[in-house]
């Protein structure tokens, strides 16, 4: 039970912490939705926006029929005062209703949200009914504060769910409006024999190394939880490369997102790309590999032989680099959350085997993804610490037959 929108926008916000620094946009859908996005998007320092969608009519009906459109931009022109709407293209878009009951309209804001370009699509709600799930609503990942077992109406979880007017709503997003998060770094594009691949390069002043990051499983280099840690390494003194080593028309491949010699290949490939820019040639680089990508990280760390000074996996699969793990020197830590059983047992199989300093680190209560309240931030600690031990001189030069 919430005792209003602000309450169940200030406890959902807790739980999107993972989205804080990286190139979000806190979508309300109006009316309702809008005070509690506020809350979201005070929290994370991100722009607030509004979504206008319409739910569906007769069964058949598209989502947003053609005659409709025009009504559903003049009604969001008029919420934002004219202005036009915050660009969503290549970003994350952080969908948030007061709550959702049956998902026609947050699935709505969805379809809208990729239309325009959204890279990343988030739902977030203080309550939804059970059994509503990111696949049925077209998202990413949904975040939610309780799904009660017994779900009535969305009224019904709230003590005061008094009607949101417009005033308050434009009230609202004149002040939003004003949050930013600098999405910080330049695209890239890496030739890698087989494919060009994009990727997110960041680098401050006087960088203290390099990480490259490694995703796997479809993940994209918008994975809001390695922006995160990315962000974090970066204000620490590190360049960071967020890669994504599929290409769009690859990712829905589950035997390329489960090829871990083709993504270490490919790894290998941007990290002699890497060490020929001016300015990072000759810093001592570090992997941070995530799903299948930690495997990938490990192969191509051993493959490239003493060019990768360490290693971090966040609720990685090493034992997929298979025979490789006996080749790796770089000191690696797999990162692992303590309510994530399988993982963990992996990754202790995987850590046997390795020569190279090695660590597994549980994050107490953490599931795979760490959404929990802090998990991420201790992921980042982690991480920090294990690059700023490791990553302190440059490797030697790389050979031309690596």
């Amino acid at each position: 039970m919430f005792l209003d929108r602000i309450d169940g926008g200030r406890r959902l916000a807790a739980l999107v912490s993972h989205l804080a620094g990286t190139d979000v946009v806190v979508l309300g859908l109006p009316r309702g939705g809008v005070p509690v996005a506020a809350e979201v998007a005070h929290e994370l320092r991100a722009p607030l926006d509004v979504i206008v969608v319409r739910k569906p009519g007769l069964p058949g009906e598209p989502e947003l029929e053609a005659d409709e459109r025009a009504m559903l931009r003049d009604r969001a022109t008029q919420l934002r005062r004219g202005r036009a709407p915050l660009d969503l293209s290549g970003r994350v878009a952080l969908i948030v209703d007061d709550g959702i009951a049956t998902g026609a309209t947050a699935a709505a804001a969805c379809q809208v949200a990729r239309e325009v370009g959204a890279a990343y699509v988030v739902v977030a709600t203080p309550v939804i009914a059970p059994g509503i799930n990111a696949r049925a609503l077209g998202a990413d990942e949904v975040v939610y504060v309780e799904m009660p077992a017994e779900f009535t109406t969305v009224a019904d979880h709230y003590q005061d769910f008094r009607t949101t007017t417009d005033e308050q709503v434009i009230r609202l997003l004149d002040v939003g409006r004003e949050y930013g998060s600098d999405p910080g770094g330049r695209t890239v594009r890496i030739p890698t024999g087989g494919a060009i691949l994009a990727g997110t390069l960041r680098v401050p002043d006087e960088p203290r190394g390099v990480v490259v990051f490694a995703h796997g499983a479809g993940s994209s280099r918008h994975n809001p939880r390695n922006v995160h840690v990315a962000r974090r390494l970066s204000r620490a003194g590190f360049a960071t490369l967020l890669l994504d080593l599929l290409t769009p028309a690859e990712e829905s491949s589950c035997a390329r997102v489960f090829d871990v010699e083709e993504l270490a290949g490919r790894l290998s490939a941007a990290t002699r790309w890497l060490t020929g820019l001016p300015g990072l040639g000759g810093l001592p680089i570090g992997y941070f590999g995530a799903s299948t990508g930690a495997a990938a990280a490990l192969r191509s760390a051993a493959d490239l032989d003493g060019l990768v000074s360490a290693v971090v996996s966040r609720g990685g699969r090493p034992d997929l680099a298979g025979d490789a793990l006996g080749r790796v020197g770089a000191p690696t830590l797999l990162v692992v959350g303590g309510a994530d059983p399988t993982v963990l047992d992996l990754s202790r199989w995987a850590a046997a085997r390795m020569h190279s300093p090695t660590r597994v680190a549980v994050v107490s209560g953490a599931t795979h993804l760490f959404s929990e309240p802090n998990s991420l931030e201790r992921v980042c600690e982690l991480a920090n610490d294990w690059f700023a031990s490791h990553l302190v001189s440059a490797p030697a030069a790389l050979s031309a037959t690596s």
